[in-house]
């Protein structure tokens, strides 16, 4: 199942979204690494992410030469039951023709379907829901996902490549 790691990162003059692609999720390092600036960014909104960040995650995916099987965002695909969350939002946009998986790092309070994920050393679970697969099993992915951190090497080198650090190996 190829995946695209995603996220996003912010700066007065803009974002810039990234996306890691990875062959599966135990993959070791990233096929291909997309980013896509843009200007013209929302503010942000409490309670209403989404509207700030699925712009900028819709301009990545259609930079794509191909759709991936799933999109990992970083925070939630649910905020809970009838609650969609930027994950959900996502699905929705590009019409439930791609999986979504939302990692969070923070536990959303309300949040009834979360699956907790605790990886490496840490006692701090990740949150993981899913739109167009069961939240267990995409919380097994997660889990599967390659490295000895709580924060999957794919997610970490996302985060990187939003912020203009690149990803090691050049496969820019």
């Amino acid at each position: 199942m190829s995946l695209l790691v995603t996220d996003v990162a912010y700066t007065d003059e803009g974002a810039l979204a990234a996306g890691i692609w990875a062959p599966e999720w135990s993959a070791r390092e990233p096929e291909h690494a997309f980013t896509v600036p843009l200007d013209d960014v929302a503010a942000y909104t409490p309670g209403a992410f989404y509207r700030r960040e699925l712009p900028c995650l819709l301009a990545l995916v259609d930079a794509l030469p191909r759709r991936p099987d799933c999109i990992v965002v970083d925070g939630h695909a649910w905020l809970g039951t009838g609650r969609p969350g930027l994950g959900a939002h996502l699905y929705d946009a590009l019409q439930h023709d791609v999986l979504v998986v939302g990692v969070a790092k923070n536990r959303f309070a309300a949040n009834d379907l979360a699956v907790e994920v605790r990886r490496g050393m840490s006692t701090k679970p990740l949150f993981v829901t899913a739109c167009g697969w069961s939240h267990d099993a995409a919380a097994e992915a997660v889990r599967s996902m390659h490295g000895p951190y709580r924060v999957p090497l794919l997610l970490q080198l996302a985060d990187a490549l939003s912020r203009g650090r690149g990803v090691p190996g050049g496969v820019l």
